[in-house]
């Protein structure tokens, strides 16, 4: 049986037998004895996007009260949940992601302690997600941001939505009718000044209209 350690784009961690590009953690939210989750759901406000491989090092998941190995299909849907890349096993993107994130939101020489603090106020809104009205059309968003509508969530690319699953994403079947922003208003400005976030290849492969 898979573990319940697959975050979803809002932000839900539920159990599933496909892995995901990225792992990450929100801090220490799992007993190891059983390898079940805590009933809280983040122990840090530092919710970090981490690689999967870092100098061969290797680590049996849920099995030390240690930070708990959460995966994500892509870093799009890392930030919708309200996620950031590591400064330790992802440097270089952390930096090219502070550099977007001070860009697109007006600030200088942001700490990753306030990135944490702006970002927790953004994903929740008493304990739940927080959903964010869309800062204008659709077809303006920056690919990598991400919606819900209804139970679905959805990935802009090139101007489309695309339906995610824990499996990759597909075409979605029908228009969008007042979406809702998944991705806190502070990372999608930092798409919008030019990061480019790691999107799962089921992405890149949709076919063209």
């Amino acid at each position: 049986m898979p573990l319940q350690n697959r975050v979803t784009p809002t932000g839900d961690i539920i159990a599933t037998p496909h892995r995901g590009m990225f792992t990450g953690n929100r801090g220490i939210i799992h007993d190891p004895a059983t390898k079940t989750l805590l009933k809280k759901r983040w122990s840090t406000p530092a919710w970090i996007t981490c690689l999967c491989e870092f100098r061969g090092w290797r680590r049996p998941v849920m099995a030390r009260r240690s930070w708990t190995e959460l995966f994500f299909l892509d870093e799009a849907t890392a930030f919708a949940a309200g996620h950031r890349p590591c400064f330790f096993c992802r440097r270089d993107d952390a930096n090219r992601f502070r550099a977007a994130w001070e860009g697109g939101n007006g600030v200088s020489k942001v700490s990753a302690k306030a990135m944490d603090a702006r970002l927790h106020l953004e994903r929740l809104d008493r304990g739940r997600k927080r959903l964010h009205a869309l800062p204008g059309p659709l077809a303006e968003l920056p690919d990598g941001a991400m919606l819900q509508q209804g139970e679905q969530s959805f990935l802009m690319m090139k101007g489309r939505p695309l339906l995610w699953s824990p499996a990759g994403y597909a075409r979605a079947a029908h228009e969008l009718e007042s979406p809702m922003l998944l991705t806190p208003p502070s990372t999608l400005r930092a798409l919008g000044a030019g990061y480019q976030p790691a999107l799962h290849p089921t992405a890149l492969d949709q076919p063209r209209d």
